[in-house]
Parts: C-alpha cells; structure tokens; sequence
C-alpha cells in the first residue's frame, strides 16, 4: 500500500498551476491518494480534497491533526484514499511510484467512463495538470452536457 502522507518531494505549486481557478489562495500539500487526489491545506489550518476526477475542492476536516486521525479510520480510507480500489489496481500489476497516480483511459468525469477501466500508470504532474484544465473548460457546463474534445497546444 502506497504511503498517502509521503508527499514532501512533490511540488505543489507545480500540481495546482492548472487548478488556480478553484483553489485560488495557496495551499501546502498533506497527502495524495493512488489516483491523483490531494489533500491540501490552506493558511488557516483547514484540510481540502482536491478531487482531479470531478474537479471539486472540499473542505475535509478543520486541521491537519483532525484529518491524520480521521485517515486511519476505515470509512476514511475508503472514501478519501479509495483503498479497496488501489489494491485491485496493485493486484493487477499497475503499481504507480513517487511521481505516478493511476489514470483512466477515458476521464471519470465523463459518463461514457462507465466502471473505470483501461487503469494506466500516469505522470502525477502531467495528470493533474490535464484534468485541472479539462475540469476547468467544462465547469460551467451542466451535468450531462455533451462536449467534444479537441486537443491542441495552449494559444
């Protein structure tokens, strides 16, 4: 099982360059799940969830001690940390390392993602930025709507 709260090499500033539009004030990074999920906290103390998938920033506990103590329930390791589905994804061999997260084939925010499948081991960096400007171009959308994806390097 991967370590959640090892996350002093990773840059957070680099991770959140495409997610300034939600997460506007500085944030340090506490911990991350298998799947590119952050947990960020704020100037005031209070912990976020920075959800990659779904592009949703959610206030999770009111400190970082709170949330530590939290994580090692098992109803907070499921929901935050998805732990059932990192280890099916271990099983199968997709073991991401320091710098990787497991990304899907078609983003989950998608409806045509169906059950996640086509799992990948992603550059964390790479992956968060795509899904911060994926998330960011469709947020205005209503839930449903149909889009058409069209890549093309930044203007």
């Amino acid at each position: 099982m991967q370590d959640w709260f090892a996350v002093e090499n990773l840059d957070v500033e680099r991770l959140l360059v495409e997610w300034r539009w939600l997460c506007l004030e500085p944030m340090a990074l506490v911990a991350r799940n298998a799947f590119a999920d952050l947990f960020l906290r704020d100037a005031s103390g209070q912990v976020y969830c920075l959800d990659v998938a779904i592009g949703k920033l959610t206030k999770v506990a009111d400190s970082e001690r709170r949330f530590r103590e939290l994580a090692t329930t098992p109803e907070k390791e499921e929901e935050w940390f998805a732990a059932a589905d990192e280890e099916a994804a271990l099983a199968k061999g997709l073991a991401p390392d320091t710098t990787q997260c497991i990304g899907f084939s078609v983003p989950l925010v998608f409806a045509e993602s169906g059950s996640p499948d086509a799992p990948y081991a992603a550059d964390l960096y790479e992956h968060v930025s795509f899904l911060g400007d994926l998330n960011h171009q469709i947020a205005e959308l209503p839930d449903g709507a149909k889009v058409r994806l069209v890549i093309a390097p930044k203007p």
